[in-house]
């Protein structure tokens, strides 16, 4: 009897070893596809969103203003982004405004991502709130110098006028 028990065990754990090798399988490629695209994306983000904004972050610091990117590429546990931080240096010497943010951030089901964080000044009267609004997605192949120029543009110009 003790025979015949091994025998059904180890027909049972051939079963299911064949059984999860063909789950694993077909599994296997829709995770490296996800990948290969966050990656792209990453690769999309370092090449040409950050070259644009590293070119903008200097012209606003020449200008004498507060400009950092945050580069989020590289991170294997979140998904691949470049942040150009912005903080409008005031007129007079009062008190300094507040940093806004404009993200290029991946997005597994349109591609790329734009969000903006404008901070009005505290000196305007205005209450502070943080509410970030996309401005635009884009195909992680289709995004071109011009259109992170537009972007960056527009957000520099609504942060110039809020403060």
């Amino acid at each position: 009897m003790a025979d015949k028990s091994m025998d059904q065990l180890r027909a049972l754990l051939k079963s299911y070893e064949e059984r999860t090798a063909k789950l694993q399988v077909a599994v296997k490629p829709v995770h490296d596809e996800g990948e290969r695209r966050r990656r792209a994306c990453g690769e999309r983000l370092k090449t040409v969103v950050r070259g644009v904004l590293e070119r903008f972050m200097d012209a606003l610091k020449n200008a004498g203003h507060e400009a950092a990117i945050e580069d989020r590429t590289d991170s294997a546990d979140a998904y691949p982004s470049v942040t150009l931080a912005f903080t409008p240096r005031l007129a007079g010497g009062g008190r300094a405004a507040l940093r806004s943010l404009l993200v290029f951030r991946y997005d597994p089901r349109r591609g790329i991502a734009v969000a903006r964080d404008i901070k009005p000044s505290p000196t305007k009267g205005r209450v502070v709130t943080s509410s970030t609004d996309r401005i635009g997605t884009m195909k992680v192949e289709a995004v071109t110098v011009e259109w992170v120029e537009t972007k960056t543009l527009s957000f520099i110009e609504t942060v110039l006028q809020v403060n």
